[in-house]
């Protein structure tokens, strides 16, 4: 398995695409672990997410109830299609924890834009130094091109 580590310095890098139609990006204002753990299991099936699997309910409550989490929820034709993550970390960095789309919304042109405005809620918190995401081998294979195409550049490569 090979992680690449991405970043983006500043917010500039952001190479955006347009919004689809249809396509509604709407933040998760009260915390609630059974939707944090509904969105890891819906869009991470597929891509072998399993560490978090194994969590309590009480791993999961205090997880969801991180005030320097962010929760974003996508919704196709009113139907939920995928999400993401936002934690703001020490020293200015937010990292894009959790990113996808579930397999039956994939190619439909949604994840260059909800990419988009992951990096436009992210840069949009106070004091953001950097953003950056890591993923793998193991996630889809568009993923990698992805980050790269909207402006990440990866800063760490580890193979195994």
């Amino acid at each position: 398995m090979t992680t690449y580590y991405l970043q983006m310095l500043i917010p500039q890098q952001l190479r955006s695409k347009p919004k689809p139609e249809h396509l509604e990006i709407i933040q998760a204002q009260i915390p609630n672990y059974r939707v944090n753990r509904f969105l890891y299991s819906f869009v991470g099936e597929a891509w072998q997410w399993t560490d978090k699997l194994v969590w309590s309910d009480e791993a999961w409550e205090c997880y969801a109830h991180n005030p320097k989490l962010y929760t974003y929820i996508a919704y196709y034709h009113g139907s939920i299609a995928g999400y993401y993550e936002l934690e703001v970390h020490e020293h200015g960095d937010v990292e894009i924890v959790y990113f996808g789309l579930s397999p039956e919304y994939i190619g439909k042109g949604l994840g260059g834009y909800l990419l988009t405005h992951a990096i436009e809620s992210a840069w949009k918190l106070s004091e953001v130094r950097r953003v950056w995401v890591h993923t793998c081998s193991l996630d889809h294979e568009g993923a990698l091109a992805n980050y790269q195409a909207r402006g990440f550049e990866v800063y760490l490569k580890e193979e195994g």
